[in-house]
């Protein structure tokens, strides 16, 4: 079933683009209310993906945040000089580097994650708590979708 005519898709309305314009302007936000931690948006979700999931690789967190692997090297980089992250050799595989907070980078988090959560109760002001779950399960099949639609563009290559 299309939810979408070509004959009548209000770019203005559609739900793709005005997702888009809700990511740019949280993260917008989210920069600005990081600013005196002198954290950017990417920092702080790397260092709550370091928080929440313990030692991680570079590549998965790369993939999360859909980083290209450059960028995301010169991120760890900055976030490692700054004493917030550091790269380990796996106990299982010698080959893989794993990331992890430091203490300061635990230290740090707490105030970020203030922040984090402060600024998606601003994007989420007026909705009720029902509400917001029902977006997270909403927003959680279309992420399901995206990934059964890359799964078929890739089985087709």
């Amino acid at each position: 079933m299309s939810i979408y005519d070509p004959a009548t898709y209000d770019f203005t309305t559609a739900i793709p683009p005005m997702m888009g314009r809700v990511r740019t302007a949280l993260l917008n936000h989210l920069e600005e209310q990081l600013s005196p931690l002198d954290l950017k948006a990417a920092d702080y979700v790397v260092l709550a993906i370091l928080a929440n999931g313990g030692s991680v690789t570079a590549s998965s967190v790369c993939s999360f945040l859909s980083h290209d692997p450059g960028a995301m090297t010169r991120k760890i980089d900055a976030l490692e000089k700054r004493g917030l992250v550091r790269r380990v050799r796996s106990a299982e595989d010698r080959r893989a580097i794993q990331l992890e907070l430091t203490p300061e980078g635990k230290k740090l988090y707490p105030k970020a994650l203030a922040i984090g959560v402060g600024v998606a109760n601003d994007f989420l002001r007026g909705f009720t708590k029902a509400e917001a779950r029902q977006l997270e399960g909403l927003l959680k099949r279309m992420l399901e979708n995206a990934d059964a639609a890359t799964a078929v563009t890739a089985e087709g290559d």
